[in-house]
C-alpha cells in the first residue's frame, strides 16, 4: 500500500535526515539566537517595568519626604515669625516704658527748675522791694541813711515777705 501511494523509503528517508540537518542548522544559528534575543528582549522588559515601579515608589516616598518638609518649614518659618512678632512687642514695651521714663525725668526737672526760677524770682523781687522801702523811706523821711539803717530796714521788709 506504501507504494501506491508514491512513497519510496529510500528517498523518505534521505529527505527526512536531510529535513532534520536542515532544521537542526536553522536551530542552531537562526531560531536558537532569535529566541536568545526574543528572552534577553523579554528579561530587559520586565527589568524596565521593575525599575519603573521602582522609580514611582522612590518618588512618591520623595514627594512625601518633600511635602514633610515644606510643613516643616512652613511651620518653622511661623513659629520665627510668631517669635519676631513677640520680640518687636517687647521692644516696642520696653522703648515705650523708657519714652514715659524719659518723659517724666523731663517733667521733673523742667519743674524743679521752674521751682528754682521761683525761688530766683523771689529773691530778686524781695531784694528790690527792700531796695524800694529803702529808698521810699529815705524820701519820704528826708535824710540819708546809714549802710546799717538799710540793712535793718531791707532784713525787716523780708521778714514781712516771708
Amino acid at each position: 500500500m506504501i507504494e501506491t501511494l508514491g512513497i519510496r523509503w529510500i528517498e523518505l528517508l534521505a529527505q527526512t535526515i536531510s529535513f532534520s540537518f536542515v532544521l537542526f542548522v536553522l536551530w542552531k544559528l537562526a531560531y536558537k539566537p532569535v529566541f536568545n534575543m526574543l528572552e534577553a528582549r523579554k528579561a530587559k522588559i520586565a527589568e524596565g517595568i521593575a525599575n519603573a515601579e521602582k522609580i514611582k515608589v522612590q518618588l512618591a516616598q520623595t514627594e512625601a519626604a518633600r511635602q514633610k518638609v515644606l510643613g516643616e518649614a512652613g511651620d518653622l518659618a511661623n513659629k520665627i515669625i510668631a517669635e519676631a512678632r513677640a520680640a518687636a512687642a517687647r521692644v516696642s514695651e520696653v522703648e515705650t516704658q523708657k519714652a514715659i521714663t524719659a518723659a517724666e525725668q523731663i517733667i521733673i526737672k523742667a519743674r524743679e527748675a521752674a521751682a528754682q526760677e521761683r525761688a530766683a524770682t523771689l529773691a530778686a523781687l524781695k531784694r528790690e522791694v527792700g531796695r524800694l522801702v529803702v529808698q521810699t523811706t529815705m524820701t519820704v523821711t528826708g535824710k540819708v541813711l546809714t549802710p546799717e539803717d538799710q540793712r535793718r530796714l531791707a532784713d525787716e521788709t523780708q521778714k514781712q515777705l516771708s
